[in-house]
This record gives structure tokens, sequence and C-alpha cells, in this order.
């Protein structure tokens, strides 16, 4: 019998030693280098994102990519853009792909952090005052497989660094 593929899901995330990514359906900081590098990692990719993440960007949808948006909003529609109202279904439709990015929001990183494969992670090594958080990562179920020195953003003087982690497999 034919087994479908397992989705191929990583995440990434911009956050703060604190955890923090977000404040008032915004960024906390803006990092020109790290949005290059966000391109560059999802551009032909499919990305998941929550409808609050969708609604912030401020290009819709993200150019170049597949963009599904989760929300319980049996009504909402945004054109370029697939809507799925659970995380199975959007698991479902990106089965085989190559590589899947989860963008956001936190409720989404929640949901789909068990699921996740590797991560993307770009630390800013600094606390933020936010009113959204990354979820703890279990650390015991990942290993970091690089990460870069340590980088300082020209414009806001934030000091940060890109790490990936894989997830070790079950034995």
């Amino acid at each position: 019998m034919y087994k479908m593929p397992e989705p191929n899901i990583s995440i990434i995330v911009a956050l703060a030693q604190n955890y923090a990514i977000g404040k008032n359906n915004d960024l906390l900081w803006h990092i020109g280098d790290d949005l290059r590098r966000f391109k560059q990692l999802t551009t032909g990719h499919t990305v998941i994102m929550g409808r609050r993440t969708f609604d912030s960007l401020p290009k819709r949808p993200l150019p170049n990519r597949r963009n599904i948006v989760i929300t319980h909003d049996t009504a909402y529609t945004c054109p370029g853009a697939e809507v799925f109202h659970s995380l199975n279904a959007a698991l479902d439709a990106v089965r085989g792909e190559e590589e899947t990015f989860v963008i956001g929001g936190a409720e989404i990183y929640r949901q789909f952090l068990p699921f996740a494969k590797r991560l993307y992670l770009t630390w800013v090594y600094a606390d933020f005052d936010a009113d959204v958080y990354f979820p703890t990562i279990d650390m015991s179920t990942f290993r970091q497989i690089s990460i870069t020195p340590r980088m300082t953003d020209e414009k806001s003087g934030l000091e940060y660094a890109y790490a990936e982690l894989d997830r070790i497999p079950q034995r």
C-alpha cells in the first residue's frame, strides 16, 4: 500500500533572546540582511502563515511563493493565496513538496513546531517588550547544524546571528 510522504516542514523566524517576535501585529526590528535571507530561502517554496501575519505583509501575497493562510474564519478570502481552516488540511496540501516554510504568527508556529524538521533562526541578541512570543524550543529534540558569527546591523545597531537546527530523528 502506498504511503503519502510526510510534509517537509521548516520554520523560519527571527526572535529575540526572550523569544519575542512581535508587537501590535508588527515586527520588533528591521534588519535588512535578515529580510533578504528570508526572501532568498523562501522564494520558490510554499509559505504557511496565519491570517494576521498575511494581513500584516506589505506585499500580499508574497511574490514567487505559494501562499497558504490558515484561519478559523470560513468567510475569509485573500486573492493570490490559498485558505485552509486547519493544520491538517494545510499539511495535506504540502505533502511531497521539497520544503515548506512556516512564517508565523505565534499560534501557527506553536501548532507546526512538532512537525518541523528544520528551524531557520535569526537570533537577535537583545530582549524586547512584546505581545507575541515564539514557543519555547525543546533543545533536546533539535541539534544545531550551523550558526554564523555575530553580526551587527548598521542601521539598528542590533547584534544577530543565523542558526539552523535539525530535528533529531526518533529511534
